[in-house]
């Protein structure tokens, strides 16, 4: 039915109409934009550099972790296969009278994902952190032994 045949259509009613839709709209876009969790995480991936090594009965993670101490570093295994090291750095408390002039290294959260190969043996984990450089060993399980084959006996009927 249309309301302005009956001149039911106000200025008013109109003005809550397209601020109904204009809500709509940005719900939509709010729903679907990340959380701020999610960017915080990203940011402190993309910002935390990271090599890794494969020796022959292990594997190494060597992540830069400038002005962590041990205590603040967390390595921990997710979903069976996915290695997360991660920390957060936080800024000085100011003493009285003292007031930054420059304030260039980062502060934040540190943090890294790895996914890890099927053998890894995720029981066998050591972290050692040195100088600001954090080095996660994971030993790699034995290779699977070749199965031998099966003789079955063959008897005479």
């Amino acid at each position: 039915m249309d309301l302005k045949l009956f001149e039911l259509e106000s200025p008013i009613l109109s003005s809550l109409r397209q601020l109904m839709e204009l809500q709509d709209t940005e719900a939509e876009k709010s729903f679907n934009a990340p959380t701020r969790t999610y960017v915080r995480d990203t940011k402190a991936m993309a910002a935390t550099p990271a090599d890794v090594k494969e020796y022959p009965n292990s594997y190494v993670f060597i992540v830069d972790m400038p002005g962590l101490k041990s205590g603040d570093i967390k390595v921990q295994v997710e979903d069976d296969n996915v290695l997360l090291i991660s920390g957060e750095r936080k800024r000085e408390e100011e003493k009285d009278g003292v007031k930054y002039l420059r304030m260039e290294r980062r502060i934040g959260k540190v943090m890294r994902k790895f996914s890890l190969p099927d053998n890894a043996n995720t029981d066998a984990i050591s972290a050692i952190c040195q100088d600001g450089v954090l080095t996660v060993t994971v030993q790699k399980l034995p290779p699977p032994e070749p199965k031998k084959p099966k003789t079955i006996e063959v008897k005479i009927a």
